[in-house]
């Protein structure tokens, strides 16, 4: 194991430096919180027995003898959710596995677990980026009784695992485990289905072979297998320790997953106040785990949804995490694995390659993530680099990950990356800032000079592209897309139409101030752009035919016009937003007029 990239330590001090006061501040809280010991031995008779009047016998004589850990689990399921159905037999294995451990567990709370593959392109998917900051206030409901030692969280997806780790910071005294449920196995391949796709957006399929297509790759329980927010989230949560090593990619309703759950249980209990090794979630989330998560990132090519939850996952730890380390570590961290959309394969293909302990294992051999971290394995990150397996006799057991990739196509040594850098860049100029993933697009499309024309909605982009105005190189510039103007919404819809024409020869690019999530693919595309237009925004002023400049080698974004003429136009506004009502979209009105700049993990502070 190599001594710590100097980069790395740099980029670590900065931000330790930067958060002093806060994660001071943060830690004093979680302190006092805690108090003198567990809570539920502080709640008179009336409460406690509000608490375990549900309970079994055995359950019930162990909560009101107050000596025995109790876990309170905060569960996503549903079962419209594929990631999300395989948690439907959770509780009831958690707790049969915790009377075993000396524990009990009880269901704290459900929250909200909304699909963006489902909302994609609907009304309803401007709920979507503000369902997070409700995810962590319902959190917070379920962990609000007093009555739990430690916490299990399970859920997957896109918001939802920010949300579970923001409203479990807030209750950063508990010790807590998340239980990832896995994802789905494989079914058609991503070119197969991207091709559908594309030959959709050409009038050159049906209805009927498309959804063929989509129902083929999406068919079973478990994750959406290609490697967007979802499964970003799962990496993220095992290279910042709060997985089981291993845990993020075995598939769901197997021995292995089980077995792994079970152990996450008995993990919880021993973390807990009552148990032999206290280690709550704000003592694992600290600057150098979410240095690692950053890394994770860099080097697996993961979700610009990252760039926004991230941020605001840190700061709900005290932990001041800005774009600028976001930039500074991708200079350095290689990009390991190329999972589609950034390659051909799946996550089970990356898992099945030695997946997340040969990542790990890699960036540790060349100092590019602090090995010495709290996780919940009880042990640093070195813990990691290895490959959960049931032994002869059914039990779990790790065994130390192969040095070789299993699959060279899709994860390779740190000798040998797909590209010197993390593939993600920020963008500055005086359109204001934006990121840029790179790690799929061209290198001949790394820098586009083109007209803009200008959209106020994705829908008008597929409207110009119907009626053959789109064959021309141009910058497509989608604003009020931000968080204040409709709820910042994933603009998924624009990639199969962008993508045919670059297909075509023509010079595209993508600028908004929305979001694309790990699905942006070969298309240039800044996004995140703060100031939105609904703020005041350079964007409000841009006009068709403007020349953009949109260098990614640079880290540039202008628009080519004389500065004082662009300064002194006015600002467009959108004239009427009575179309952000309905499909409940009034309640998150207060989310809407009050959240803060992509940057700033565009959320409410």
């Amino acid at each position: 194991m190599s001594s710590l990239h100097p980069v790395v330590r740099e980029v670590t001090e900065r931000l330790r430096e930067r958060s002093r006061e806060s994660r001071a501040a943060y830690l004093a809280k979680i302190a006092a919180a805690r108090g003198d010991g567990t809570h539920r031995q502080h709640l008179s008779c009336g409460n406690l027995a509000h608490g375990f009047a549900a309970c079994g016998t055995d359950d019930k004589a162990a909560l009101r003898a107050g000596r025995t850990p109790n876990i309170g689990i905060v569960t996503a399921y549903n079962d419209m959710l594929s990631a999300h159905q395989p948690y439907e037999r959770y509780p009831e294995l958690i707790r049969t596995i915790a009377r075993e451990a000396g524990a009990t567990a009880q269901v704290a709370g459900g929250v909200p677990a909304m699909c963006d593959g489902v909302t994609q392109g609907r009304a309803g998917m401007e709920l979507s980026l503000f369902s997070r900051d409700l995810i962590a206030m319902a959190t917070a409901v379920a962990l609000s009784h007093d009555m739990f030692d430690a916490g299990l969280y399970l859920g997957i997806c896109d918001k939802i695992v920010p949300g579970l780790l923001i409203g479990a910071l807030a209750f950063g005294h508990l010790p807590g485990v998340f239980v990832p449920s896995g994802p789905m196995p494989s079914g058609i391949t991503n070119e197969a289905k991207s091709k559908v796709r594309q030959a959709y957006a050409e009038g050159k399929a049906s209805r009927e072979e498309l959804l063929e297509a989509e129902a083929a790759a999406y068919h079973a329980p478990g994750t959406c297998t290609f490697y967007g927010t979802a499964n970003s989230n799962q990496m993220l949560m095992e290279i910042m320790g709060m997985h089981l090593p291993g845990a993020s990619f075995v598939v769901p309703d197997t021995p292995l997953r089980d077995a792994l759950t079970a152990e996450a249980v008995r993990r919880a209990a021993a973390m807990s106040a009552l148990g032999e090794h206290y280690l709550p979630v704000g003592h694992i989330v600290d600057e150098k785990s979410v240095i690692n998560g950053v890394i994770g990132l860099h080097a697996t090519g993961g979700s610009t949804n990252h760039l926004l939850h991230l941020v605001a996952m840190a700061r709900a730890a005290g932990v001041e995490l800005r774009w600028e380390d976001f930039d500074a570590l991708s200079s350095v961290v290689p990009l390991l694995a190329r999972v589609y959309p950034n390659g051909y394969a799946d996550v089970n293909q990356f898992h099945e390659a030695g997946g997340m302990a040969f990542l790990i294992d890699q960036l540790l051999s060349q100092g590019l993530l602090h090995a010495d971290v709290n996780t919940v394995n009880g042990t640093g990150l070195h813990g990691y680099a290895q490959v959960p397996v049931l032994d002869a006799k059914g039990q779990l057991a790790w065994q130390k990950v192969s040095g070789e990739s299993g699959n060279r196509g899709v994860l390779r040594a740190i000798s040998e990356p797909f590209r010197a850098d993390g593939g993600l860049r920020l963008l500055d100029g005086n359109l204001g800032r934006g990121v840029i993933k790179v790690s799929s697009v061209p290198d001949d499309r790394m820098v586009i000079e083109a007209p803009a024309i200008v959209f106020n909605d994705q829908d008008e982009v597929r409207g110009a592209f119907e009626r053959g105005e789109l064959n021309r190189d141009f910058v497509a510039v989608v604003r009020f897309q931000g968080p204040r103007a409709n709820g910042m919404p994933e603009l998924h819809k624009l990639t199969p139409t962008l993508a045919l024409l670059q297909d075509r020869g023509h010079r595209i690019a993508l600028l908004t101030d929305g979001r694309m999530s790990g699905a942006s693919g070969r298309v240039p595309a800044a996004i995140h752009v703060t100031p939105e237009a609904e703020a005041g925004g350079a964007l409000a002023k841009v006009r068709d035919g403007d020349l953009i400049r949109l260098d990614a080698v640079n880290g540039a974004l202008d628009v080519l016009v004389d500065a004082a003429e662009f300064a002194a136009r006015p600002s467009v506004t959108l004239p009427d937003h009575s179309h952000h009502v309905g499909m409940g979209r009034e309640l998150f009105g207060l989310f809407r007029n009050n959240a803060v700049t992509a940057d700033l993990g565009a959320g409410v502070l």
